[in-house]
């Protein structure tokens, strides 16, 4: 039998919630699509593996970005984000983030979104490939916890959003293409409860947990790309993994971002000699795109031998750290480290997933009823390397192209009831999950990671081929449904990177290093 579910259910059996909106993800783009949902008057579930405040959303450091400066424009801003995208960017996506991205941060703001100020108004900053300083920030560097804060505040007030914590999704309910709902996995009361929804969005991040190294928090494990993948929805650009040049690498010490707005305040990069290295790898220096800069500090890490490099403020004023970086500063001096004299050692991490599950412009998968935003989606705005700070942006502006979209989707909505059930998966495997997790991560690092080789992904295919049998095993919780998704996007990942034979932004294999005209095109997979 097709192996498009994790458990044996069947649905007659089991609770049932019918709601219009079936959200997933709490993030910016699960939340601000609720809120969306709730102001045109439907009814909103929102489903979240964890609390509230666990996302990626909440751990964003540098800012939003949009273009509300006086010299700045949307047409700035999309040639940024086309020239940061390597010529895989969809021109018009791009148009709609740039251009009804400064509306939806000004909602934030009449949210209660508090961003800082100077005496200029609202105080912009510059990221790297940016032209113009366009990045709008919150208590120096805590701008996603602020956004998470005052959507979590606005949701909770909202008589029509209902938000279930702990929830975590097993797999969507898919007939002759079309998403009727989720089948969920209740943590507290250990039991499998189904959502029935006329609209059902994906919003669960990104997959930065595959990889030893990463920035990113717990949940972000590619469970919505997996389930999407399932259920049969297609999966776009899945080789592009950004690796942020700048984490925290200390023995002892989690991977601690490094806001990319430090080195647009000013700071330097340097090698282990102390020696500045920017100025040769591009014109732009520091604030070369992201994926120029991880591959010049892995080529100086491997030239002098080192694990690291430094990112260096000391010459910058301690006042300027000390406003703009409060929460850098203080994780630093946990480890007995003053970023105003000392420079931080830093290693690149993964960071972001530029692909994901292909959406149209409107937020529509491949299947019907079925919509995504953020992390999670592949609208092909960021292309082969996102441009800084344009993430929240992405997830508020396609959120809310969903719902003007879904408004006309449920007039005409037909319901049906149908009954959902799985009897043929095996009892689950015998196996050590938290040791194939750590073999996991450890393999995605070393063979698919910012420096990739054809022999090195063939081996990555070779392990998931190892492992594939336990897709015919159901689960006993939580945490080996999750490890099942991390293979399975871990796999997409392998396997588009080997069938992309060039270098083309976050994707860089030193048997194909040069980007050729001919693989100007996207990679798509449908199981």
């Amino acid at each position: 039998m097709p192996d498009n579910y994790m458990v044996n259910f069947d649905t007659r059996e089991l609770p049932q919630v019918e709601e219009e909106y079936i959200i997933l993800g709490s993030g910016i783009a699960g939340l601000y699509t609720a809120l969306s949902a709730s102001r045109a008057g439907s009814s909103v579930t929102v489903l979240t593996k964890q609390t509230m405040m666990d996302t990626g959303t909440d751990k964003a450091q540098g800012g939003i970005a949009a273009a509300l400066g006086g010299d700045d424009s949307p047409a700035l801003h999309r040639q940024d984000t086309l020239v940061a995208g390597a010529g895989l960017c969809d021109t018009e996506a791009v148009a709609a983030l740039v251009s009804e991205g400064p509306d939806r941060v000004r909602e934030l703001i009449d949210l209660g979104a508090i961003f800082d100020h100077d005496s200029q108004g609202l105080a912009l900053t510059m990221e790297g490939a940016h032209s113009q300083r366009r990045i709008l920030h919150a208590s120096g560097d805590a701008t996603g916890a602020e956004i998470q804060r005052v959507l979590t505040m606005r949701v909770r007030e909202d008589e029509r959003i209902k938000v279930l914590e702990n929830h975590y999704v097993v797999d969507l309910l898919v007939r002759e293409n079309t998403c009727y709902g989720v089948l969920a996995y209740d943590r507290e009361n250990e039991e499998y409860r189904v959502f029935r929804g006329k609209v059902t969005v994906l919003a669960t991040g990104g997959l930065g947990r595959i990889f030893e190294h990463n920035t990113n928090p717990e949940i972000a494990t590619g469970d919505g790309i997996a389930i999407a993948f399932r259920a049969g929805a297609e999966v776009m650009d899945m080789e592009f993994i950004q690796f942020h040049p700048t984490v925290l690498n200390l023995p002892g010490a989690p991977r601690f971002l490094i806001s990319e707005a430090v080195r647009g305040e000013g700071a330097y990069l340097r090698n282990i000699q102390g020696q500045r290295f920017m100025q040769r790898y591009h014109d732009l220096a520091e604030l070369a795109p992201r994926d120029i800069v991880v591959r010049a500090i892995l080529k100086e890490m491997a030239g002098t031998g080192s694990n690291k490099v430094f990112l260096d403020l000391t010459h910058l004023d301690p006042d300027l750290i000390k406003l703009r970086f409060p929460n850098i500063m203080k994780t630093c001096a946990e480890y007995q480290l003053d970023i105003t004299v000392d420079p931080i050692p830093i290693a690149p991490a993964a960071h972001y997933m530029m692909g994901g599950v292909k959406i149209n412009l409107v937020g529509e998968t491949s299947i019907k009823g079925l919509y995504a935003c953020g992390e999670v989606s592949c609208p092909g705005v960021h292309g082969a390397n996102r441009l800084a700070s344009n993430s929240l942006l992405d997830g508020l502006v396609f959120g809310g192209r969903i719902v003007e979209e879904t408004k006309h989707f449920l007039q005409d909505y037909q319901p049906r009831h149908l009954e959902f059930a799985c009897d043929w998966l095996l009892k689950p495997a015998k196996t050590d999950y938290a040791d194939l997790r750590r073999k996991l991560v450890v393999m995605m690092g070393e063979k698919v990671g910012p420096v990739r080789s054809s022999e090195g992904m063939r081996e990555a295919l070779m392990f998931f081929d190892q492992w594939s049998y336990l897709r015919r095993h159901g689960v006993d919780n939580a945490e080996q449904m999750e490890l099942k998704n991390m293979l399975q996007v871990g796999e997409l990942v392998a396997e588009a990177a080997l069938a992309r034979r060039e270098s083309r932004g976050g994707h860089y294999r030193v048997d194909c290093p040069d980007a050729y005209q001919r693989w100007q095109k996207h990679i798509i997979f449908r199981r």
